[in-house]
Formats: structure tokens, C-alpha cells, sequence
């Protein structure tokens, strides 16, 4: 939390424009993920290796059940591989155990999804905060958090609505404040426009943009969505588990 807690360096970081490193920042090496149904061993991920540069925003395209939402959690953390190293900044997050794991989650991903799970009975300010919740900071300096990170959205004007007085793409951008509330250095996102109408979707997509360009934020999404992926930097497409 120390990079978020410098709260004047976050907020003025969305007037400077970042750039994509050279430097790889998340290596995935020799990766394979397989499931087990009774007897039988399913591969859905086969040997796959790339790098991703500090900064860059990826998209992974493929036809369903080519195995990009498993790649995408595994990269986060949610899952872990059969085979192969997932290295981030640095840290092998393959070795590290499940308490290890849900502490670098919780400090380095946000996640934005396909449906915004915001909680009902929270404001957007109250549900930007959620995450800010296993965090040291206090109760003021939590609500501080929120209420910048609802303002870097374009929702300033609508900490205290309920999820059920906002748009679904308004509802997609308190997902997408909450996601960056504790200021990951990785923001993972499955179809983030797949239940939004044309409209909402660009609004969405331009925000991710301004995100990666202006916040330096490293974003890797899933989508099926060309007009989606316009808006990355690189595309990788994996079909049958593969990388192509």
C-alpha cells in the first residue's frame, strides 16, 4: 500500500502521460494448466511462454474455451498452473503459498469483470472502498481513496447513488474505481464490455485506455470483441490451449 498511500502522487498521476518499458514485467514461462474430472486429465493451457513490458495492455483473443480466462487467472493469481513459472516484477508468484498469494493479490491486481458484482445495499463509495477494507488504512483515509478513484472514472457526482440508480456502464466504472482503488500495478479484465451496449462499451474502453496511457496501468484483458482489442497496444490470440 505504500505506492497508494502517497495520495497526491496518485491523484496528480492521471495529468502524466507513461509509456510502455522495455523491461518484461510479467514473464510466463512454459506454462500448462490441466484439470482433473475424475479419471480423466484435461488440458486447457499447453506450454506457453511470452513477456509483457511494464505499462503495455494486452488483449487475448481466441474462440470460447480456448483457455484465455484460465490464462488470465493464473497471471492473477486465482489459480495456479500444472506446469511452468509466472514471474511478476520479480516474484515467482508459482512458489508462493495461498496466504503469500491472497496478500500479493490483494496489493498488486485489480480485477474488473464481465458483470460489475457491485453489492446493492453499498453506495458506489461504499463499494469502491471494499478492497480498502484489508488494507492498514483508516477509515478516512479509506473514503479519501474511494472518492478519488470514483473521480479519475468521471463519477465524482455519484459517490452516494445505489447500483440500481446508475447505468450499466456507469456501474461498470464504480467496478472499474474499485478495481484501481488500492492502485495495482496489474488490472485483469474478462469481457469488461460484454454486457454493455455500444455506447457504454466505448465509454468503458476509453477509460481503460486513459488508465494504461495516463496511469501507467498495465492492463491484460479477455475479450471477443474487436473494437475491444482495437484499444490495446498488442493482441495475442490462443486457440486449443495454444498461443498462435
Amino acid at each position: 500500500m505504500k505506492r497508494f498511500a502517497m495520495g497526491q502522487k496518485y491523484t496528480s498521476a492521471i495529468h502524466e502521460v507513461g509509456s510502455v518499458t522495455e523491461r518484461p514485467f510479467i514473464e510466463i514461462r512454459n506454462l500448462s494448466k490441466s484439470y482433473r474430472r475424475d479419471s480423466f486429465e484435461i488440458p486447457v493451457l499447453r506450454n506457453i511462454s511470452f513477456v509483457v513490458a511494464e505499462g503495455d495492455f494486452v488483449a487475448f483473443m481466441g474462440p470460447s474455451g480456448s483457455g484465455k480466462t484460465t490464462l488470465l487467472n493464473l497471471i492473477a493469481g486465482l489459480d495456479k498452473p500444472t506446469e511452468g513459472r509466472i514471474l511478476i516484477a520479480g516474484t515467482d508468484i508459482t512458489e508462493l503459498n495461498e496466504t503469500e498469494l491472497a496478500v500479493w493479490r490483494s496489493r498488486s491486481v485489480g480485477f474488473i469483470f464481465q458483470f460489475y458484482n457491485l453489492i446493492p445495499v453499498l453506495t458506489a463509495v461504499e463499494n469502491v472502498e471494499l478492497p480498502l477494507m484489508l488494507t492498514p488504512l483508516a477509515k478516512k483515509e479509506r473514503r479519501a481513496h474511494a472518492e478519488t478513484a470514483l473521480r479519475i472514472v468521471g463519477l465524482g457526482d455519484r459517490t452516494q447513488h445505489y447500483p440500481r440508480q446508475l447505468s450499466g456502464g456507469q456501474e461498470q466504472r464504480v467496478a472499474i474505481a474499485r478495481a484501481i482503488a488500492t492502485d495495482p500495478a496489474i488490472l485483469v479484465a474478462d469481457e469488461p464490455t460484454g454486457d454493455l451496449d455500444k455506447a457504454s462499451a466505448e465509454e468503458v474502453l476509453e477509460l481503460m485506455d486513459r488508465l494504461n496511457r495516463e496511469l501507467r496501468k498495465t492492463i491484460l484483458m479477455v475479450t471477443h470483441d474487436p473494437r475491444a482489442a482495437e484499444k490495446a497496444r498488442s493482441v495475442r490470440n490462443l486457440e486449443k490451449g495454444e498461443l498462435i
